[in-house]
């Protein structure tokens, strides 16, 4: 036994392995503990989802960094080995190296965390997840209408961030200026129909407009922005068909197809209600005149 020791400490590549191996067991029991505590003390979702990932990244740089240490003096006589390769390495996984610079631009920044939407590189979604070299997106739209899941998990690489805009629907304003426009016939009572849309705004929406106020209260402060009116707004137009009235509201970013629904339901039944006073309009076509027609009969 005591020659087997000696011989171990008498070679440097068997003691240094054994460090490494010790560093390693140490680094990540420390990590898998943090881990499992982390939950308790941070209750926040998003900000504990953004502590697991950078105390994983900080575990596997802690790994990477002793690795190094512990083998300087090889890896000394490798430089310039490793700066060529690693110019290689660099040009062939520019695409990797940039995603890994976008993981970290996420994390620490505002751009978007989990639970936001998102619109990027042409996918609108939900993210449900931020990778190291992805963006896992739940996608709403396609095929189906409205704000509603398609079933579809898409997986962008972070380094989009970097090429294109990225759309946030949730940040620092949760709510989107959304409208609906009701068509009424000409003859109609108006100033009836303009007050219809404001009752239905006000019963479906109207809790929206004070949150949304006090949310775009601290947008003004944060940002050179003007301030903006979050109360339901009722504008006609008249068109060659009908009288167009238009009802622009705020709404919750996520609730944009049951909100349209439950307004629509709401402003059918009292224009359906109103004994006549308003009307829907309806595209109607008139034949001016036709055509005369000549028929020729070739029998004799």
């Amino acid at each position: 036994m005591n020659e087997y020791l000696d011989m171990v400490r008498d070679n440097p590549l068997v003691v240094r392995f054994i460090v490494v191996l010790i560093g390693i067991i140490v680094i990540l029991s420390i990590k898998n503990l943090i881990l499992s505590k982390i939950g308790r003390y941070i209750k926040d979702h998003n900000n504990s989802y953004r502590g697991k990932k950078a105390i994983n990244g900080i575990g596997y740089f802690l790994i990477i960094l002793l690795i190094t240490i512990i083998y300087r003096e090889s890896l000394g006589t490798l430089t310039v080995f490793f700066g060529i390769t690693g110019a290689g390495i660099a040009f062939a996984l520019k695409e990797v190296i940039v995603s890994i610079a976008g993981w970290f631009t996420i994390l620490f920044s505002d751009v978007y965390k989990t639970g936001d939407r998102v619109l990027l590189g042409g996918i609108k979604g939900d993210v449900i997840d931020v990778g190291v070299l992805r963006t896992t997106i739940m996608e709403i739209g396609g095929w189906v209408e409205g704000d509603l899941y398609n079933g579809r998990i898409v997986r962008i690489a972070n380094s989009f961030i970097f090429k294109e805009p990225v759309y946030n629907y949730s940040a620092d304003f949760p709510f989107l200026w959304d409208e609906i426009k009701v068509p009424i016939k000409y003859g109609s009572n108006y100033n009836r129909a303009r007050e219809i849309l404001y009752e239905a705004a006000q019963e479906v929406v109207g809790s929206y407009s004070k949150e949304a106020e006090e949310q775009w209260d601290s947008m003004v402060r944060k940002f050179l922005i003007e301030n903006a009116s979050t109360k339901p707004m009722v504008m006609l137009i008249a068109n060659d068909n009908w009288a167009e009235f238009t009802l622009r509201f705020v709404v919750d970013y996520k609730k944009r197809v049951r909100i349209k629904d439950e307004l629509f339901t709401i402003i059918l039944d009292k224009i359906e209600n109103s004994s006549g006073e308003v009307e829907l309009a309806s595209a109607t076509f008139e034949l001016v005149n036709a055509p005369p027609i000549e028929i020729k009969n070739n029998q004799r």
